[in-house]
């Protein structure tokens, strides 16, 4: 019997919990298909390293679906613009009938699926979109039915609406009888590599992944997630990002360790996180103008912000002085990944200390984060500037030594990424004097914190008048 579904995977690439695969799957036997655009990629900033892990990804995925006898089509195209055409001609050739995925919400990816569903309907082939890849996938609205601007209350509501609405992940899809031919390696779209001992493009590695962090860490996530030398996040997120993994299961794996340890899932600090992944993918649906580098509050545009070209490269190499946040900007230059808590102090430090424009930050974290994700990516840096949806209030600037000092402590995590200071002890290692900076190579502060902080605060309330 001919193949006439096709299911298109874009940033969710996975066989498992996939709602689209799985109802194209109750019309017949199907087929795959992946749209690699890595110009548009690269005008979106996504580091070499995310990239490289989709190319594992996809492989693996196409080794997987040839065990099941699905085909895996992988259209090598430049934008988003291209999309149309190709999977136009590739239903054409093949008969496919009905292409099948899940609706994106950020505006490039809205235009794209809107031109590529307009395009197979005027051919003759039909069009079967799906909500979002999101734990709580319709839109989470206030009573007045619009969408929620501050967090806590969109999390009230996103549980009342989760808990009534569970259900379990979706199957694998069924063995089919259909001939295909074992996938080729996808020839490397760019000259890199990835921490693949950190994040390998294993399926069943990823769901042990999830699994192992449920069972024994996520009950201490609350209590331990802030201190970046104690292993206790969950590290998913590049997988997550790339939706290598499900919602669905990743709910699923916190219900039954919650219940293993006879604790309500509801209360799982872990699951606000995910919720607060879903505030801000809807925020993108709902105010396009988040995906045009604009801020959400509009009087924010008029920060006058500083030209500092020397200040942001000692930020980009992990050259401040504050050993905090260099050892934070090391690690993601070494490894593509920065720990959560490291991100609102870098962030911070940016934006407030050097006053230096969030976009700039934004885009360098997307360049070289192996988990950049455009939507929390912009509104960890808008919540961190003081210019985004429910943000932190313009005169909260972390002061980088007291963060290092409470989440750090013993400087452990510093010494690991900033080897000049491996033996200073924990009193001096947060803020080292100018003797010891000299003795062992450490930059000097290339800000004064209360100064800066004081330019910061003055910065933001010259904008009262425009609120």
């Amino acid at each position: 019997m001919a193949i006439t579904q096709l299911v298109w995977l874009r940033n969710d690439l996975r066989l498992t919990d996939h709602p689209a695969l799985f109802a194209a799957q109750q019309q017949g036997d199907v087929a795959l298909t992946i749209c690699l655009t890595p110009d548009q990629w690269q005008e979106h900033h996504e580091s070499s390293a995310k990239c490289a892990l989709r190319e594992q990804l996809i492989y693996a995925l196409q080794q997987q679906a040839y065990g099941l006898g699905i085909p895996c089509h992988v259209l090598k195209l430049k934008r988003f613009s291209d999309c149309a055409d190709a999977l136009t001609k590739l239903c054409q050739q093949n008969g496919y009938e009905q292409v099948w995925w899940q609706n994106e919400l950020p505006v490039h990816e809205t235009l794209r699926d809107q031109k590529v569903e307009t395009q197979l309907i005027e051919n003759g082939i039909k069009c079967q979109r799906f909500t979002p890849d999101l734990i709580v996938s319709e839109p989470v609205l206030n009573q007045q039915g619009q969408p929620f601007k501050v967090f806590t209350p969109f999390y009230k509501r996103w549980l009342t609406t989760l808990v009534n609405k569970i259900s379990a992940p979706y199957d694998l899809p069924t063995q089919q009888s259909s001939q295909t031919t074992f996938p080729e390696t996808i020839t490397a779209l760019y000259d890199s590599h990835y921490r693949d001992d950190l994040w390998p493009a294993d399926y069943q590695v990823i769901r042990e992944k999830l699994w192992q962090f449920c069972h024994h860490k996520e009950q201490y996530y609350d209590e331990l997630r802030d201190y970046p030398a104690k292993p206790y996040t969950s590290t998913l997120s590049p997988y997550l990002a790339l939706g290598a993994i499900g919602p669905r299961e990743c709910l699923e794996a916190i219900i039954h360790s919650c219940s293993a340890q006879e604790r309500e899932w509801q209360d799982s600090v872990w699951l606000k996180e995910l919720a607060w992944r879903d505030f801000y993918k809807q925020l993108m649906g709902f105010f396009p103008e988040l995906s045009k580098s604009l801020p959400f509050k509009p009087e924010t545009q008029y920060v006058q912000w500083n030209h500092n070209p020397e200040g942001f490269q000692a930020w980009c190499e992990g050259n401040t002085g504050f050993p905090i946040v260099d050892a934070a900007m090391r690690q993601l230059n070494q490894t593509g990944w920065m720990h959560n808590r490291l991100r609102m102090i870098a962030a911070s430090f940016l934006t407030k200390l050097l006053l230096i424009d969030w976009r700039e930050g934004e885009k360098y974290f997307m360049e070289k984060l192996i988990d950049g994700e455009f939507s929390a990516n912009n509104g960890g840096w808008q919540w961190s500037a003081s210019t985004g949806c429910d943000a932190a209030p313009y005169f909260r600037v972390f002061n980088p030594t007291r963060q290092s000092e409470r989440f750090d402590p013993d400087g452990l995590f510093i010494k690991k990424f900033v080897p000049e200071l491996k033996s200073i002890n924990s009193k001096q290692i947060h803020d080292p004097s100018s003797t010891i900076r000299n003795q062992s190579g450490y930059v000097e502060p290339i800000v004064d914190y209360k100064k800066a902080r004081g330019h910061a605060i003055a910065a933001f309330e010259n904008l009262k008048d425009r609120a």
